[in-house]
């Protein structure tokens, strides 16, 4: 099950704020992709978000396009910027991407972020959002999946046995 970016929003307002943010500080990302054979390709990539979506813009014919075509799974890990900070978290979404051919919307994208055309238009299908950071002494990674709250899990860096907060039940539910 995947979703779009305003139904994350919705469901996770703080998380997807934070999220959103750590993609925005920085112009480039890393996108993971699968080749023909099965094994991975890494590539770097500019994203947008825009109207409730979350937009992977490719040069038209990129091989990074073609393997989205062959098969929608990819994951998306944000820019960790320069230093050791890591202000925001270490931030991936993973998910299906959903070519856009509609001539009409490639357009309108096209004109609103300035790119021009030919390129390959994807809107990304949320199937897990995640963000890794240290607070103090401890590690916290937390994690969402559509249909259930952030699962946090906050370890230490002695022996005792990893914290959770959130069983990542459906949103909504007591």
């Amino acid at each position: 099950m995947a979703t779009n970016w305003s139904e994350f929003r919705a469901a996770e307002p703080v998380f997807a704020r934070i999220v959103e943010e750590r993609f925005l500080g920085h112009r480039h990302h890393v996108l993971a992709t699968l080749r023909k054979d099965g094994s991975p390709r890494l590539t770097g990539l500019e994203v947008t978000f825009r109207s409730g979506e979350l937009w992977l813009g490719m040069m038209q014919g990129s091989r990074k396009a073609g393997d989205l075509r062959r098969d929608s799974r990819f994951a998306l890990h944000a820019n960790p910027g320069g230093g050791t900070g890591m202000d925001g978290g270490d931030v991936r979404v993973a998910g299906r991407a959903a070519e856009v051919t509609d001539p009409a919307t490639v357009a309108r994208f096209s004109r609103e972020v300035g790119q021009p055309e030919p390129f390959h238009l994807f809107r990304a299908g949320l199937a897990e959002v995640v963000r890794v950071s240290v607070e103090g002494d401890e590690l916290v990674v937390q994690a969402w999946r559509p249909g259930r709250a952030v699962r946090t899990v906050r370890r230490g860096s002695d022996d005792a046995v990893p914290r959770e907060e959130g069983l990542g039940e459906p949103a909504g539910r007591t």
